[in-house]
C-alpha cells in the first residue's frame, strides 16, 4: 500500500504517542511541502500550572520537517531529525497549532548540496500559535540529509 499524505496524517494522529499526547496531524499537502499539526491542551498534556507542557510542544514539532524533506527528496536520501530548540514565549492554552513548510526550491537545494554523499545539516523554523494567532513558542529543528551510496558504488569500496 502506497503512503499518501492523507493516510500519513491519519496514521500519525492515531499513533499512540501522538494520540495520548493530544497531538493531531491535520494535514500534509499533496506535494509534501506543508504539514499542519495541532496540540490539544488537556489534563494529559498540561503542566502543573495548567498550561501546555513543554515536552508536548516539542513532540508536536519533532518529525514533521524531516518527513517533508524525506518525501520530497525520495528514497535515494537518508534524512533524520537531529536536534531541536524551543523558545517559550507565552503560556499555551486551548488548541495550539504549528505549520511546517519546506518549499520545493529548498528541497532541490538540499538535494544538490547532498549530492555525492555530502553530509548536510539544515535548520528549519516555525512558530507554535494559539487560537488567537498569538505566538506561544518559536521552534527550530535541525535536519540531517545525505545521498545514499548506490549498491554498485558501495561494492567498489
Amino acid at each position: 500500500m502506497r503512503i499518501t499524505p492523507r493516510r500519513l496524517a491519519i496514521g500519525m494522529s492515531l499513533w499512540l504517542p501522538n494520540l495520548f499526547s493530544g497531538i493531531r496531524v491535520r494535514r500534509f499537502n499533496d506535494d509534501w511541502t506543508r504539514a499542519t499539526v495541532e496540540l490539544h491542551v488537556n489534563p494529559l498534556t498540561r503542566n502543573y500550572v495548567k498550561t501546555a507542557f513543554g515536552g508536548s510542544m516539542s513532540a508536536m514539532t519533532d518529525p514533521y520537517f524531516f518527513m517533508l524533506v524525506m518525501h520530497q527528496l525520495g528514497r535515494d536520501y537518508v534524512v533524520w531529525d537531529t536536534r531541536g530548540e524551543i523558545e517559550f514565549v507565552k503560556p499555551g492554552r486551548g488548541v495550539l497549532t504549528a505549520e511546517f513548510h519546506v518549499p520545493p526550491e529548498r528541497a532541490q537545494e538540499l538535494r544538490e548540496r547532498a549530492h555525492g554523499g555530502a553530509k548536510v545539516l539544515e535548520w528549519f523554523e516555525t512558530d507554535i500559535v494559539d487560537a488567537s494567532g498569538d505566538v506561544v513558542a518559536h521552534v527550530r529543528r535541525e535536519v540531517y540529509i545525505r545521498e545514499k551510496k548506490r549498491v554498485t558504488e558501495a561494492r567498489a569500496d
